[in-house]
């Protein structure tokens, strides 16, 4: 990567104290949660032989951003941002330390139990860290910054599962959940750095919490542009649960890389860091912060997107398999970070927390309602891994046409104005 491409993200990093510290602590946080996923798999991987014990971690990991997606908005929108983020690092940091009690096949319901309340808390902290971000960060900076959160995330997914995976084979399962204790605990200090503008919100914010919910539901559903903006992920997401599941059987099947499935993953999950992380960073010099620009980069993003779907279901060797993979990460990394950043934009700070709540759940549901399509379709329909590829490249040309749709009114509704 040249110097030209990298440096807006240096300029922020080293000018921006604030950001610089809510960095640390996404850098930091990130690499427990890998941690602590590779730790809980490890674990009930050692107690139980089912596989259903496995799919249970993940189940559990995705149902609390959804069911306490009206919760947590409204926290985000009626309390202080920062101390959300400081208090959600440290209970974390105790919950983890739980995890420790499970011994045995017995304990798996402590298990599950720890992870939802662990998640639960997580589900406060990110409507809220996003919520806070346009506090810290400049209008003109916004792209920047979400960009530099998408290639930390990517870098983090190697480097974080890595570690993990190094700490728990020499140190043992005990010693990561104490690893990743330790990383909420400095998460939480980095954010104690930051000292954002004091928001003052509304009386109508923070009189009745339901009223609150309401309320960002009114506020969304009477500005369908902002709502259309909330969806882009989901739309990006319905295939993302099911599509990983092919990229399973295309690693143990189709194209094995040394013994088992892992050489293959490996080098599948490098590439998916090297798409979701270079393409927004390549896209912002062409785009820069106009929002009519961000808007056309996503709709290539889902073109983009497409494409690599079927690449995937039509690849003959693993280069293009991975060739179409980066080409539909590249597409819903740049979805992910202009349809955050245009909503830092357009949203004031009185409902940020709940649209990105909202915008959190839509995710999550449309993830594992792929994730339980993809393994219903492998295991009772018999599909394969390249048709179920194929299935969400339909999916995904669904989702392309109603964006062209909606961006074709937006622009020409804009033009009247």
């Amino acid at each position: 990567m040249n110097l030209p491409l990298i440096a807006p993200y240096i300029r922020l990093l080293t000018g921006n104290r604030q950001y610089r510290w809510l960095w640390f602590s996404q850098v930091i946080s990130l690499t427990g949660d890998w941690f602590n996923l590779i730790a809980t798999t490890t674990l009930v991987a050692q107690l139980s032989d089912s596989g259903l014990a496995i799919s249970g971690i993940f189940l559990a990991r995705l149902l609390p951003p959804f069911l306490l997606g009206p919760v947590v908005g409204v926290v985000a929108d009626r309390f202080d941002r920062k101390k959300i983020l400081i208090v959600s690092d440290l209970l974390r940091m105790m919950v983890v330390l739980g995890f420790l009690l499970v011994r045995s096949e017995s304990d798996l319901w402590l298990l599950y139990g720890l992870i939802l309340l662990q998640l639960s808390i997580s589900a406060f902290f990110e409507p809220a860290r996003a919520a806070l971000m346009p506090a810290i960060v400049p209008r003109e900076d916004l792209v920047t910054a979400n960009a530099l959160d998408s290639t930390t995330w990517s870098t983090m997914l190697a480097v974080g599962a890595a570690l993990g995976g190094l700490a728990t084979a020499t140190l043992g399962v005990s010693a990561a959940f104490i690893i990743d204790s330790l990383t909420f605990a400095l998460s939480a200090w980095c954010v104690w750095h930051l000292h954002p503008p004091r928001e003052n919100f509304p009386v109508t914010v923070t009189q009745n919490g339901f009223r609150s919910y309401i309320d960002g539901l009114r506020y969304l559903w009477h500005r369908p542009h902002t709502l259309a903006l909330t969806l882009v992920k989901a739309g990006g997401a319905i295939s993302y649960g099911a599509i990983d599941i092919s990229r399973v059987e295309f690693a143990e099947k189709i194209f094995p890389v040394g013994h088992g499935t892992s050489g293959t993953l490996g080098i599948i999950y490098t590439v998916i860091g090297i798409g979701t992380g270079l393409a927004p960073l390549l896209a912002q010099k062409f785009t820069g912060e106009r929002e009519t620009a961000m808007r056309w980069g996503i709709t290539a993003a889902f073109a983009l997107s497409v494409v690599g779907f079927f690449g995937v279901a039509w690849s003959p060797t693993l280069w293009i398999l991975l060739l179409a993979t980066i080409i539909q990460t590249s597409g819903s990394g740049i979805g992910w970070v202009y349809s955050s950043a245009l909503l830092q934009m357009r949203v004031p700070s009185e409902f940020r927390g709940r649209v990105f709540a909202f915008d959190l759940a839509a995710v999550t549901l449309a993830s594992g309602t792929s994730t339980l399509w993809g393994g219903y379709a492998l295991d009772r329909q018999g599909f394969t891994a390249r048709e179920i590829a194929f299935w969400c490249a339909v999916v995904s040309v669904v989702v392309f046409v109603l964006w062209t749709i909606y961006h074709y009114s937006h622009r020409k509704s804009a033009a009247m104005l």
